[in-house]
């Protein structure tokens, strides 16, 4: 019998596979969980940083034009674009002292709404 050389192919074993995408997996448990974590503490930091901002756009309105400001007169008067984006699912009220504050999207149903569909 002759004896058949084999040629040896340069390759990956099953086994050598597996471990790699162990890895990768414990790779991924590890990071997912950190990055949705940081995903919610930016968004609250946006949150800040707009509320911030139209405080400053308040008082800037307020000395320039001596009269109170609301979100109307500052998109109107240029001070606030437009198309700012705010913080989701929040609504900016401005105060009559000047103050503002973000507080949570009114529901568009209204009360006769949700007393016909019961």
């Amino acid at each position: 019998m002759k004896n058949i050389k084999r040629d040896k192919q340069a390759g990956f074993t099953l086994i050598e596979m597996m471990i790699v995408m162990l890895v990768i997996s414990v790779i991924l448990i590890i990071t997912i969980p950190n990055v949705a974590k940081h995903n919610a503490n930016i968004k609250t930091k946006g949150c800040e940083g707009f509320q911030k901002m139209v405080e400053a756009q308040v008082q800037a309105y307020e000395m320039e034009k001596n009269e109170p400001a609301t979100m109307e007169k500052l998109i109107s008067a240029g001070y606030i674009n437009k198309d700012a984006k705010g913080c989701p699912g929040k609504e900016v009220v401005i105060g009559s002292d000047g103050s503002v504050t973000l507080e949570d999207a009114i529901d568009t149903k209204t009360a006769s709404d949700i007393t016909t569909n019961q």
